[in-house]
């Protein structure tokens, strides 16, 4: 991927911050924590971000709370203060967030909506996770509510709103309707997006502030590009 569309300090898209959190855009083929990669990784640019906004010395404390796939785009939140870091991750582990997914897929779901209940099976050598109508051993519960919001020239524009959060698990639950997400070979898209992203975008977060006690509702713009044009 393109070193230029990754984020860094000076490109940092930033959609929320007060004294315990900051919540950022991510963009595709950021990686939200490091990785044997060796790749930069966004919390390092987010800790690099506020030390030159603040004009800190030394070390920035900086919370990773949860992660997005690296070929997806959309909203990653993480604390700035070891007060707001276990209830955040409380509020993450607990479902005590709403989240709101945008996906684009090549081919249309039987239904315009509907809720999906899946088994997922993971596999750690293959980094993937297979969609079970019943249960199997090591599986866990996977459900998922989509609805069609926008019917594009080739592709479709599926709402997602995640029940439960499990490794893969839009990828997975659409690829086992038969309907893949757009650049995802991994599950079944018939060839990749140039840069190597996926067309998922987490687009949508709600939940109430870990320390202010108030309703905060963060949405994120999707990247650019000709798809992604055609939704927004």
């Amino acid at each position: 991927m393109p070193k230029n569309q990754h984020s860094n300090a000076k490109n940092l898209q930033v959609l929320h911050e007060d004294n315990h959190l900051i919540v950022v855009n991510k963009r595709p083929g950021d990686i939200v924590q490091g990785d044997k990669t060796g790749d930069t990784p966004l919390s390092e640019v987010v800790k690099e971000y506020l030390k030159v906004k603040y004009d800190k010395p030394g070390n920035v404390y900086l919370g990773v709370v949860h992660r997005l796939d690296r070929p997806t785009s959309g909203i990653v939140v993480f604390a700035k203060t070891s007060k707001a870091l276990p209830r955040l991750n409380k509020l993450f582990a607990e479902r005590g967030t709403e989240k709101t997914y945008w996906a684009v897929v090549k081919n249309l779901p039987n239904k315009t909506e509907d809720t999906l209940v899946h088994w997922l099976k993971r596999n750690p050598k293959q980094n993937k996770s297979y969609a079970h109508k019943k249960e199997v051993p090591d599986s866990k519960k996977a459900i998922l509510a989509y609805r069609l919001i926008k019917e594009l020239n080739n592709y479709y524009l599926l709402e997602v709103d995640l029940k439960t959060g499990r490794h893969h698990q839009i990828r997975s639950q659409l690829s086992g309707i038969g309907s893949p997400i757009k650049g995802d070979l991994k599950y079944g898209a018939n060839r990749s997006n140039p840069d190597g992203s996926i067309h998922l975008h987490a687009r949508k977060l709600h939940f109430i502030h870990p320390v202010k006690k108030e309703p905060l509702t963060i949405v994120a713009p999707v990247p650019k590009d000709p798809i992604w044009d055609a939704c927004s």
